[in-house]
């Protein structure tokens, strides 16, 4: 029996180093700023079996979502002017939001599910969804599905 391919996305803080400093010989050879793999790894300091063993299996959130629909899920303080704060985040990012589900807010606080398009012209999506987080009332923000 044939094993699936699960994705997981995970904070950068919590991949190890080894997996990053993959990311990052990878965007050194798109960027052409290295011609070889050799000098990619050398940049970046690990070897070129780390590399080869992980190249395929890796990639920056943002730059594997184009075209892709998010359902974000939320809950946020019930306050006036909270949502339109985070729609606005959304658009500053040039993503697309396709649905928009809110409940009745219990005990002041309200969840809320988007579904959110990722475009070509769309922003960092990872930055895009840590302001969200960051911004005053939002409690929290996970991704339930990506398309």
């Amino acid at each position: 029996m044939g094993e699936t391919a699960k994705c997981f996305v995970v904070r950068q803080k919590a991949v190890p180093e080894v997996l990053l400093k993959v990311v990052e010989a990878k965007r050194l050879l798109e960027s052409e700023k290295v011609l070889t793999i050799q000098e990619a790894v050398d940049a970046v300091g690990i070897s070129r079996s780390s590399f080869y063993k992980y190249k395929d299996d890796i990639f920056q959130f943002h730059d594997n979502s184009q075209g892709k629909t998010f359902t974000l899920a939320f809950q946020m303080d019930d306050e006036p002017g909270l949502l339109s704060d985070v729609l606005k985040i959304i658009a500053d990012y040039r993503a697309n939001i396709l649905t928009i589900h809110q409940s009745i807010p219990i005990n002041g606080v309200a969840s809320l599910s988007l579904s959110v398009q990722v475009l070509q012209t769309t922003g960092d999506v990872s930055r895009m969804i840590e302001r969200m987080e960051d911004h005053e009332g939002v409690h929290h923000v996970k991704i339930l599905a990506k398309e």
